[in-house]
């Protein structure tokens, strides 16, 4: 029996919506890499993209765990020396809430071309309820949350 690698003929893309109110940034984060990846498909690839798009929406309104949203800060570098600049967590969700969430699922997904262009081209954040992707026809998407304790 041979090994199945996915052809670009064999993959269907499909477009999800999730609604990232309430939600734990790291959780969300973790099952949309998982989608953008393709790997809740039975013909998951490496190579291939045989992940779906995702829509987040509602995206200001996602919530940290423990002490994050006063410790979290968020690194980038001018390019001269000693200029580093650190943004807390508080600032970027009131100002970039979009980023937070791309920044999130960037870390979980592979640092290569493909994870790259799965970022790019197939991650959609909104920080408000609309988006303008009606006509894709998005199937709403909800994860298991562990706040039932």
């Amino acid at each position: 029996m041979k090994t199945y690698s996915a052809t670009p003929k064999d993959i269907e893309h499909r477009w999800f919506v999730v609604d990232a109110s309430g939600m734990v940034l790291g959780r969300l984060a973790t099952e949309v890499a998982k989608i953008l990846r393709g790997k809740h498909k039975p013909m998951f690839t490496p190579h291939m993209d045989t992940g779906d798009f995702v829509i987040v929406i509602n995206a200001s309104k996602v919530k940290v765990t423990g002490r994050k949203a006063e410790q979290k800060e968020y690194f980038r570098h001018t390019g001269y020396m000693g200029h580093e600049l650190y943004t807390p967590f508080a600032t970027m969700l009131a100002k970039h809430p979009e980023r937070v969430i791309e920044k999130a699922v960037y870390g979980m997904l592979p640092k290569n071309a493909l994870g790259r262009g799965k970022l790019r081209n197939k991650l959609r954040v909104y920080s408000g309820a609309d988006h303008p992707h009606v006509a894709q026809q998005p199937t709403p998407l909800t994860f298991k949350t562990a706040e039932a304790k």
